[in-house]
């Protein structure tokens, strides 16, 4: 029997691919095809997939023409794939030329000539619509959501909004974009979506008002200062039909996905322990990260990332908080928090003045995980054990500054018209703003 292996992603199955489908078939008796799985294509840059694994699994299976259906998770996978199945024959479009002539050495490669006329990226183009998305805030992540932006297709960013004329005009300037400092029903009436980057003691107001004007709304961290005003927008959403998403770029990201994932199949036992820091060692001291009028502050300003860990990994059905901080200026510049649950703990330390090591260590009752600073934008992580003859090492690829992830998840969610929050749910930001709530209430904290 004559073995062929060809590989794609299959995004919106078009004639095109099936074309080359029945070529590879032709050239054996035997066809195998390997799918990539979504955090490869985000590992290589694909960030506008719109059909999900299972989708692109189950159209190719559809087709009839593969034998034997594989998925694609790593670079180099070609290789083991040939000698695992005793290939005989690799097949790919003939636009690779060239690009996969070193699988020779185990295989012979043929380029089969592709259907014109025809591409996943042009179906995307033609079927999707653009999805203007607007500005509210021109401080240093508006900046970089620009820039993060221009790596996510289907988005076009042309306005921002900001009540103080100055600030606006500078950006403006340096941006090129144009903005509405005094009309907000004249800005959300040119938008699809929002980005909302503004002062955190204004996110509940802006956001409240997008999704009154019936838009989509991606809000930087802290969501709230409130959880009740949290689970107040949500329900709004559902009403009104929009999406409603959280900034938080680590829940996004391929490594942070993979790792929680790993961690849910028991691959280091029960967890019983989560460790985590965020620090940043700020020494401008006019920045809004130490105005306490602007709600500064280490855990307004990194709680969220720790938290998404340990509420994703334990839950958040904890049964104990308690905090101690270091209080300057009337913001707390570092802060460690302890967390019971009834068969676990956690803890983290969050710091702006005060720096510490930032990484993340997960305990469990067969092993633990080690990911290095800085954990909240890995592209590694390890699984570490008693015996290190068993301890494995995971590498992923994290572009720019992360943005470009939760942009493309915000995008694609609406595209899809799909409010599941795969990444973050509901629950989850509501309790992340309760313990904040609770934190500027201070309760149950310990001043050092």
């Amino acid at each position: 029997m004559k073995k062929v292996i060809t590989y794609g992603t299959y995004d919106l199955l078009h004639y095109g691919h099936i074309n080359l489908l029945k070529r590879a078939k032709e050239l054996g008796d035997y066809l195998i095809v390997g799918i990539t799985t979504d955090s490869f294509d985000l590992e290589r840059g694909k960030l506008n997939v719109r059909n999900n694994l299972m989708e692109r699994i189950e159209a190719v299976r559809q087709t009839g023409l593969a034998d034997q259906i594989i998925i694609e998770e790593y670079q180099g996978q070609k290789i083991d794939d040939i000698k695992k199945y005793e290939v005989d024959i690799f097949a790919i479009g003939s636009d690779w030329e060239g690009h996969f002539d070193y699988l020779k050495e185990y295989c012979k490669v043929v380029y089969l000539p592709r259907t014109e006329g025809i591409s996943s990226t042009m179906l995307r183009n033609e079927n999707q619509r653009t999805i203007k998305i607007g500005i509210i805030g021109s401080g240093r992540m508006a900046k970089r959501f620009l820039e993060e932006a221009k790596h996510v297709n289907a988005v076009v960013i042309d306005s921002v909004f900001n009540p103080i004329h100055e600030d606006l005009s500078i950006f403006c300037t340096e941006t090129g974009l144009r903005g509405y400092s005094d009309n907000m029903n004249i800005f959300f009436s040119n938008i699809d979506a929002c980005y909302i980057a503004s002062p955190h003691n204004t996110h509940y107001d802006y956001a409240k008002c997008a999704i009154n004007n019936g838009c989509h709304v991606l809000c930087e961290i802290p969501f709230t200062m409130n959880n009740e005003q949290t689970e107040e927008l949500f329900e709004l959403s559902i009403k009104r039909k929009v999406i409603l998403m959280c900034a938080l770029k680590t829940a996004y990201c391929p490594a942070f996905s993979h790792l929680i994932n790993l961690i849910k199949t028991g691959v280091i036992g029960d967890v019983v322990d989560v460790e985590a820091s965020v620090s940043t060692l700020l020494d401008d001291f006019s920045l809004r990260e130490f105005s306490a009028s602007q709600c500064g502050g280490s855990m307004t300003e990194n709680s969220y990332f720790p938290l998404l860990a340990i509420f994703r990994i334990l839950g958040v059905a904890y049964e104990q908080i308690h905090f101690f901080s270091k209080f300057n200026w009337n913001v707390d510049i570092y802060t460690k928090c302890i967390i019971a649950y009834k068969k676990a703990t956690a803890s983290f330390k969050v710091g702006l003045g005060i720096k510490t090591e930032g990484n993340m260590i997960i305990s469990g009752t067969k092993g633990y995980v080690y990911v290095p600073s800085p954990w909240w934008k890995t592209d590694f992580f390890e699984l570490c054990y008693e015996d290190r003859n068993c301890n494995k090492k995971y590498f992923y690829s994290y572009e720019g500054d992360g943005l470009r992830y939760e942009i493309r998840e915000f995008v694609v969610s609406i595209l899809n018209g799909d409010i599941s929050q795969r990444y973050l749910t509901m629950k989850e930001i509501v309790a992340m703003d309760s313990i904040l709530r609770s934190f500027l209430e201070k309760q149950n904290l310990v001043k050092i």
